[in-house]
């Protein structure tokens, strides 16, 4: 019996049909998907790419437009990998897939010291692995698996250790102006997403190479953001739902709110006699109901 072929529960029916209730808001709500888009689904062997995969891949059967999807895990060389794990699964699924591979591994281990943060290079090398596949095979959406608690981490990491009010985008347009970028998880709380994937048994394939360290700084954030969880639930629904209604002019970056054109809007002020005929209308009996 393949993967597709398990039959889950009905608690499970009911948090799939939620997350692709999710997931189909937020493509619908950013555009994140047009008829004909080839999209390439980043896969890692972790629990977030496996259900962006899987509900895509749901979503894909009752979409009322045609898109390709295409599966992609970038092989990084790193020592212990089971590299048998993932075109496995893929091929259980009869979806399309390509296993690329670039030794990122050796890279960041060469030139990254001991006891500092991997990350961010493994992050860019990565980025520009994926970035040179999906240009080479005509693809117009590159998907990740970020959700919604990585978008208010991310918030909060550029806020503390970057002094910028900056998040990620649920859509963009990469850096060189050739990828668009879409996050289809956005709307997605990883509570749920860890739910999804002990439901659906993914095959999850640990990072030995960054998730092993120890006091990131994305960790501590982590670490604040569930206490703050647990004494007031739901904050992050709160966070998460306060950067989509910002107000530029309540905040102070001149570059992206003109507050010496505010001189030109200023509605002069109204005389006594003015001010005296409101009061006077707003306190008549008609105006009272």
């Amino acid at each position: 019996m393949t993967q597709a072929d398990a039959k889950p529960s009905r608690t499970l029916d009911r948090l799939a049909a939620r997350l692709r209730g999710a997931v189909g808001k937020a493509i619908a709500d950013f555009r994140m998907i047009s008829p004909g888009d080839r999209v390439m689904v980043c896969l890692s062997g972790g629990k977030d790419s496996y259900t962006l995969l899987d509900i895509l891949m749901s979503l894909q059967r009752s979409a009322p437009v045609h898109f390709e999807l295409l599966a992609v895990n970038l092989d990084q060389k790193q020592p212990g990998f089971p590299a048998d794990v993932l075109p496995r699964y893929l091929e259980s699924l009869e979806v399309p897939y390509r296993i690329i591979e670039q030794d990122t591994y050796g890279v960041v281990k060469r030139v990254i010291p001991e006891g500092r943060t991997l990350c961010g290079l493994c992050s860019r090398l990565r980025r520009g692995a994926l970035y040179r596949f999906a240009a080479q095979q005509g693809i117009t959406k590159i998907a990740l698996g970020h959700h919604r608690d990585d978008i208010v981490e991310t918030l909060f990491l550029n806020l503390f250790f970057g002094g910028r009010l900056k998040a990620m985008a649920p859509k963009l347009k990469s850096d060189d102006g050739r990828h668009i970028v879409i996050r289809p998880l956005a709307y997605v709380a990883e509570r749920d997403i860890a739910r999804y994937a002990r439901g659906r048994a993914f095959p999850i394939i640990p990072c030995k190479l960054c998730g092993s360290q120890e006091n990131l700084q994305r960790v501590a954030v982590k670490k604040m953001l569930a206490g703050w969880e647990r004494e007031f639930p739901g904050r992050t629904e709160t966070i998460f739902r306060a950067l989509r209604h910002v107000e530029l002019e309540h905040l102070a970056d001149t570059r992206r709110f003109d507050f010496a054109g505010l001189e030109l809007e200023r509605v002069a002020p109204m005389s006594e006699l003015d001010e005296h005929h409101l009061a006077e209308t707003l306190a008549s009996p008609a105006a009272l109901g």
